[in-house]
């Protein structure tokens, strides 16, 4: 059997549709049709049934997804190991971090790094879903989280804060009911709403904490962001409430296989400086508050 053939078919058996596994793959719809085949051919058996709602699996593929997977698992160990290995300053790193994150904390300190190791092709990867390192995806992350999976390896460098934000105008002009700006997913009276906020209206629910940011900035209304955003853009104030830390701290991560790689050691230790520096800045010791209360 061809390994190659063998990613198509697991990600035909995950994914449920030709178009599903394309995307997964980065590859054309008809290349996936033409692989299952090929592995059909070769096996001398039909692995999936179609239907309006997509492929599933015929007992022949379910005999065969488990065995699959552990091939799957062993591949990227090898590939884990060989990097391992790899004692140059030279060669690809992918680093997988937030925007926001990368936007006002990193990008702007990673010249210096660059320029020092010309050698290393940094890559950054900033999506919303998680990139997954396991499966060498990615070789360093900065993730916001409360606490990383136990498969990586890692330090917390300190916890998120935050504050309650606003701009000059809407403190200035305040309108007779206090306008917030919430996450989609929050309930309007979240904690930080009933004890700051009062009597309050959602004007404005966005799925994004930099968009959070820009709207409160244009006087829609208080918003809860973390200080490193919220002290950083334009056109906003901080107002003078006091914010327990969050549970959620800021985490460099990597696979335990990729530790002693030169490379990913390298700029581990240069992320690790950068956001020292920025301690002030992350724990929110930076900002001038505004003394003006909406309650």
């Amino acid at each position: 059997m061809n390994w190659n053939d063998l990613k198509y078919f697991l990600a035909l058996a995950r994914e449920g549709t030709i178009s599903g596994a394309g995307r997964l793959l980065n590859v054309k719809h008809t290349t996936v049709a033409r692989r299952i085949e090929a592995l059909e051919i070769s096996l001398g058996t039909r692995l999936f049934d179609k239907s309006r709602s997509g492929y599933s699996m015929t007992q022949a593929a379910e005999n065969l997804y488990q065995q699959v997977v552990s091939m799957e698992e062993k591949v990227h160990t090898i590939n884990r190991q060989a990097a391992n290995q790899d004692s140059a300053l030279a060669g690809p790193l992918k680093l997988t971090i937030a925007f926001e994150l990368a936007n006002r904390l990193i990008i702007p300190k990673m010249e210096k790094f660059c320029e020092r190791f010309p050698d290393i092709d940094m890559q950054l990867l900033m999506t919303k879903s998680l990139v997954d390192l396991a499966a060498m995806e990615a070789d360093l992350a900065i993730r916001m989280t409360p606490s990383p999976p136990d498969y990586l390896v890692g330090h917390e460098i300190m916890k998120l804060h935050h504050g309650i934000y606003a701009s000059q105008e809407h403190l200035h002009y305040r309108p007779k009911k206090t306008k917030v700006v919430l996450f989609q997913s929050e309930n309007k009276r979240t904690d930080w709403v009933k004890k700051y906020a009062g009597d309050s209206e959602v004007s404005l629910r966005v799925d994004d904490v930099g968009s959070m940011a820009v709207a409160a900035a244009n006087g829609f209304g208080l918003a809860k962001l973390p200080c490193f955003i919220g002290d950083t853009q334009p056109g906003l104030v901080r107002l003078d409430f006091k914010i327990p830390p969050s549970d959620w701290g800021i985490w460099i991560l990597n696979h335990v296989e990729l530790r002693t790689t030169a490379r990913v050691r390298a700029c581990k230790e240069h992320l690790v400086s950068v956001l020292e520096s920025q301690r002030d800045l992350i724990t929110g010791n930076l900002s001038n508050f505004a003394s003006d209360r909406t309650d």
